[in-house]
């Protein structure tokens, strides 16, 4: 036993080193994330012509700027800040002229890194580890990426600092009369931050609430004493700055009182429900905070709080919303799959423009202009944040896994967890990010080859010519055989045609439906192989622009689908516009076609059903070939695309599990003693 003992030593020890070093490369990596990021907004900002960048930061102390002038600073309307914001910038007007543009954007990063790291210190406790050691990385990194942090570079705005004062003054500073005069100067700057006054009162912090008032008071009659006019302006004529910086019913203000005037509601009416609505959400969000302040969740509290600073603010633009990414640190959901729901929406509302996150439909257009509104609001009044006294906050419901699967080669599977999950995942998750990566591919497959330029044109041209005289060498070049042949038949074009236009996306979807429902294991492994040829048919756009048959010049192919194209205007009509006509090597409605009938003749259980699986991929490549919108080497290099991702997921999942067949249809059900860390 002695032995046994002395020698599992060493390799504990040596497990525990190879560990260590694993986390130290991983935090490093992400620091020089954060610094490459970091570098990049910068380096984006400083680049940019002087009159497309900091533009509401020389709005305040260029040449012209409102601060110069005689008059009001609020009667051009383009200042948006108190006049105690005012008062402190007026000495900046001439000493910070000629460095202003550098010394503005790196203060603003260096106030950016000290968010991060405070917040990365402010997380609840417990925490592991590695989790202190890679959160102020992290942290850091999602703030650059953030839409507010780069709005705010990009205007010169202040807005990050009402943000990181209150963080200092809950998490940093001793004492609460210091912890008030950090509160009390952001509500100077950010008044609805005087809604952390009654977070401290209700949580024991009394001194520090009075201070938090006080100071603001303090700054304020500073102000106007100094600005009387101006602050008659901005607290009297403006209502604390309603109106300022834009049009208030303009889809920049996500406030409450923005969404209401975009619903067509005006006057006493639109005020007073706005009122209303504004004092629920205020006294629901403090209620919920001071409860999160209690549980030991102080973080959580500010981010609850602050997102109802968002909310009931008449104004608020882009770049006051950090607020909604500090959310990301709650905690929802009793399963493991449940977990990332919350943390991957809040990340993605704050760093992707809503378009992406929402189909560009006139019946999603009320959700889409008011998205982040919408997740601020969650946030302060609805998202179910778990108490650090449930047994589910360290430790969520496992999932299910079955037994590894042998494989062909040693080192596979390189990510073994991948393959073997057997339970279904969070539907919520999966349909946002299947939106959101549609979304990019459109964006990336419109711009691979800068869509109508002559220069793209000319490209893609010469590779149809390169591809018809590979087919032609190859005596494959039956494009214009088989299209005028169709043509001629009348019921056999519109059959050809209807199923080009109305199958390339409902089948797909339908298949991931069928295995999310019926077959869990099997969704993840068909899903991650339809991802990753989905990623390298971009690379093919990207790579290799081409155009279609029926785009070729003289070469006569009829394009039974769009209608006859004017090649003498340079996007060939207006779908150009919509998509990048371009995008045809590899063909992806010949590979998604293809990866269905793989697909269901691997999974369906019996033979007609595997055959009709396969029918799919045969009519799909003689659609595409008859209407004119891919070669017959577009198809071959869907195939190609697909067999590569089948086999990248086997390198990363292994093969496919085979789990027994359940005798039930309900929910799954995992087994509670399964359980992995949080």
């Amino acid at each position: 036993m002695g032995n046994v003992r002395h020698s599992g030593r060493p390799a504990q020890a040596l497990t525990s080193t190879a560990a260590g070093a694993r986390l130290r490369a991983a935090r490093l990596a992400l620091w020089a994330l954060a610094a490459i990021l970091a570098a990049r907004q910068t380096a984006a900002v400083l680049t940019s012509p002087s009159g497309d960048r900091l533009t509401d930061l020389e709005t305040w102390v260029g040449p012209e700027g409102v601060l110069h002038v005689k008059g009001s600073l609020y009667d051009s309307t383009r200042f948006t800040g108190t006049p105690f914001a005012g008062l402190v910038l007026k000495p900046l007007t001439r000493s910070a002229e000629a460095a202003l543009g550098w010394g503005w954007t790196f203060g603003t990063l260096l106030l950016v890194v000290a968010l991060g790291l405070v917040a990365a210190r402010a997380l609840p406790q417990p925490v592991s580890r590695r989790t202190s050691l890679l959160a102020a990385p992290v942290a850091i990194s999602l703030l650059m990426l953030s839409l507010p942090v780069r709005s705010t570079l990009w205007l010169g705005q202040t807005s990050v600092i009402p943000v990181l004062l209150v963080l200092l003054g809950c998490f940093a500073v001793r004492g609460q009369r210091a912890s008030g005069l950090c509160l009390g100067l952001a509500a100077a700057l950010q008044p609805t931050v005087l809604l952390f006054a009654p977070l401290l009162w209700f949580t024991g912090r009394r001194r520090a609430a009075l201070t938090t008032a006080g100071t603001f008071a303090a700054c304020t009659a500073l102000a106007w004493a100094a600005l009387p006019h101006d602050s008659v302006a901005y607290w009297v004529h403006h209502m604390a700055g309603a109106g300022l910086g834009g049009k208030a019913d303009g889809l920049a203000n996500q406030s409450l009182h923005g969404a209401l005037l975009r619903l067509g509601l005006t006057g006493p009416l639109e005020i007073t429900l706005f009122l209303l609505l504004g004092a629920a959400v205020a006294g629901l969000a403090l209620g919920r905070a001071v409860r999160y302040a209690h549980d030991g969740q102080l973080l959580l509290a500010v981010a609850v709080t602050g997102c109802a600073a968002v909310v009931v603010s008449p104004t608020t633009w882009q770049h006051q919303l950090l607020w909604v990414l500090l959310a990301v640190v709650g905690r929802v959901g009793r399963r493991a799959s449940d977990r990332y729901v919350w943390p991957v929406a809040v990340i993605l509302v704050t760093t992707l423009p809503a378009r992406m996150m929402l189909p560009d439909i006139p019946v999603m257009y009320p959700l889409r202009d008011d998205l982040v509104l919408l997740a601020a609001l969650a946030a302060a009044t609805a998202v179910p944040f778990l108490s650090r006294t449930s047994p589910h906050y360290q430790v969520p419901v496992a999932p299910r896994y079955a037994p590894r699967t042998p494989a062909r080669f040693r080192r596979v599977p390189l990510l073994p967890a991948l393959g073997r999950v057997l339970t279904r995942p969070n539907l919520l998750l999966e349909l946002l990010l299947i939106r959101v990566v549609y979304a990019a591919y459109q964006q990336v497959r419109l711009a691979a080859t800068g869509g109508t330029n002559s220069g793209g044109r000319a490209a893609a041209e010469h590779h149809g010519r390169l591809v018809l005289d590979a087919e032609r060498f190859l005596h494959i070049d039956i494009e214009h055989a088989v299209n005028h042949a169709v043509v001629r038949i009348g019921w056999l074009r519109g059959f050809f045609d209807h199923y080009y236009e109305s199958f390339h996306f409902v089948v797909p979807l339908t298949v991931l439906a069928v295995l999310y429902w019926r077959r869990p294991a099997d969704y993840r492994w068909a899903r991650a192989s339809l991802g990753f040829a989905t990623f390298l048919a971009l690379v093919g756009f990207w790579l290799f622009p081409l155009a279609p048959p029926r785009l070729m010049p003289d070469l006569g192919i009829i394009d039974t689908v769009h209608g006859v194209q004017d090649f003498s205007k340079p996007d060939y009509g207006t779908l150009t516009a919509l998509t990048n006509q371009y995008a045809a090597m590899p063909s992806l409605h010949f590979g998604w076609s293809l990866w269905c009938g793989i697909v269901i003749a691997v999974i369906a259980p019996k033979w007609w059903m595997k055959a009709l699986g396969l029918l799919h991929p045969l009519f799909t490549v003689s659609a595409i070939v008859a209407t004119g919108n891919h070669w017959v080497l577009d198809a071959v290099g869907g195939a190609a695309v697909v067999g590569a991702g089948f086999a990248l997921s086997y390198a990363f999942q292994g093969p496919r599990t085979h789990p027994a067949p359940r005798t039930t249809t309900e929910p799954d059900r995992e087994p509670a003693r399964e359980t992995t860390p949080g």
